[in-house]
């Protein structure tokens, strides 16, 4: 039975169990309430009884002391006794009035006899056989004389009762007021948790599996309070963090599906000129003997080519994953030196260009991996030759401002589009899609050197104006940061 109400008050509303659990809190108030009450009031009426008692015997004692009559008011219902007392034993007289004294004077008489043993007034509370609860009082009237009062209780009872049965109703109307207002209250203050319980039932029913997926809830409903405010904000934050999440996952799908497209697409070309270089070469060898060292040659640098697209395409998978393993090897070089043998080998193999390298610090130690910052340089510098017209110039600046080290790459040619700048740095992607892969590359140029400058910790930013093309490469001066 325990378990079952357990289970059931377990299943019911939190709104319904708080006012449950503040009518049983009001429950226990008002039971110390009223039993403090009651408890005053008896005690209160009982004060009042004792000093009438006292007043009355007052009165009565100085009537027997003067004239050895009880005179004065007398009330109804009240028992009046007196006691001659010799060697400590009560005699009663006779009373004035039958009605004076009870019908068994027995506990009149032993009160008597503990007032004589006591020597001062003594009070006790008795059941009288048939008649009742009495408040009983004996008094030495004069040496030898005892007065024994009674008076009825019962009109101190009765009050307590109609105390008692007020207390109860009231009490018990106040409680169920609270419980059902109290219930009606909660439940409007809890109705935005509701709200929140709502708007996650709909997120869990959301199918979060589509690329695309969002998430359109919110609770914004107001009300409830400062806590339950904290509680919609921290929500709703929560809820934005989810659908950032879901973006970036989204954007994160769509780049590695045209990613995997494209390198598909790269490597499916090599694939298709390697096997027709092939055929070509089993066919020359066998009718065209002269043919077959040109088919040869294209067929070693078709493969070379393919090469080359896969061991960029493994280097930026391991700089993805440069938490695991990093592709670098850190050691303590000259930017500057670097610099000098990059444009060294650019104006040897593109004497068309005039490059200008603008006067530099003497020397700019770094730590780094040599060979990857000089195929960073040296992609910059050929994306310039490559891209622009000939006879365009180019021009190489090395500067250490702050604790950085900067290395700008410039070309005055035609510039890079507006609508192709925040892609320049995408993996396979080029600004002229009609070239050709043999001049154009795989467009993982631009896509490997941000990764390897990363990987140092620094920076490859994209600048210039229409006319021109400006690529900024900064370095820290200090240890490379872990990306």
């Amino acid at each position: 039975m325990i378990r079952r109400l357990w289970r059931t008050y377990r299943g019911t509303r939190l709104g319904t169990r708080l006012a449950l659990g503040l009518g049983a809190l009001a429950l226990v108030v008002f039971a110390v309430v009223g039993t403090a009450l009651t408890t005053y009031m008896r005690d209160y009426l009982s004060a009042q009884l004792n000093q009438q008692l006292s007043l009355a015997q007052g009165a009565q004692s100085k009537s027997l002391a003067d004239y050895g009559t009880l005179a004065g008011k007398k009330y109804y219902r009240w028992y009046y006794a007196v006691y001659d007392v010799r060697d400590g034993t009560p005699v009663l007289r006779t009373p004035e009035d039958p009605g004076d004294v009870p019908e068994n004077v027995d506990d009149l008489t032993a009160l008597a006899k503990a007032q004589t043993v006591a020597g001062t007034e003594v009070l006790r509370t008795e059941d009288l056989r048939g008649e009742g609860q009495y408040r009983l009082r004996a008094c030495e009237v004069e040496p030898g004389v005892v007065l024994v009062s009674g008076a009825p209780m019962d009109d101190i009872e009765n009050t307590v009762q109609h105390l008692i049965t007020i207390q109860v109703v009231t009490f018990g109307l106040a409680l169920l007021a609270l419980v059902v207002f109290g219930r009606a209250m909660l439940r409007r203050g809890l109705k935005p948790l509701s709200d929140m319980a709502h708007t996650a039932q709909g997120i869990a029913s959301h199918d979060l599996t589509e690329s695309a997926s969002r998430l359109p809830l919110r609770a914004d409903r107001s009300g409830g309070g400062p806590e339950v405010e904290e509680l919609r904000t921290a929500f709703n934050t929560m809820l934005e963090h989810i659908d950032d999440s879901l973006a970036v996952r989204a954007k994160a799908e769509q780049r590695l599906r045209r990613f995997v497209a494209d390198a598909s697409h790269e490597l499916r070309t090599p694939l298709m000129s390697v096997r027709g270089y092939a055929d070509l070469f089993q066919y020359a060898a066998a009718n065209a003997p002269e043919e077959r060292d040109k088919h040869l040659a294209r067929l070693r640098a078709e493969a070379a080519r393919m090469g080359v697209l896969l061991d960029d395409l493994l280097l930026l998978a391991r700089l993805d994953a440069a938490e695991v393993e990093t592709p670098l090897r850190m050691e303590d070089a000259d930017l500057v030196e670097l610099v000098e043998q990059a444009v060294d080998a650019f104006r040897a193999s593109h004497p068309g260009h005039p490059l200008t390298l603008a006067p530099a610090p003497a020397a700019v130690p770094l730590r780094m991996d040599p060979h990857r910052i000089r195929q960073v340089l040296d992609n910059l510098l050929t994306n310039a030759a490559v891209h622009t017209p000939a006879g365009t110039p180019v021009s190489v600046e090395v500067s250490v401002p702050g604790e950085t080290a900067l290395v700008r790459v410039a070309d005055k040619g035609p510039g890079i589009p507006p609508g192709d700048r925040d892609r320049i740095f995408d993996r396979f992607y080029r600004v002229d899609k009609a070239r050709s892969r043999d001049r154009g590359g795989s467009g993982l140029g631009l896509s490997v050197a941000r990764s390897l400058v990363r990987a140092h910790g620094g920076t490859l930013d994209l600048g210039g104006e229409p006319g021109s093309t400006v690529f900024t490469l900064t370095l820290p001066l200090g240890a490379p940061k872990n990306h």
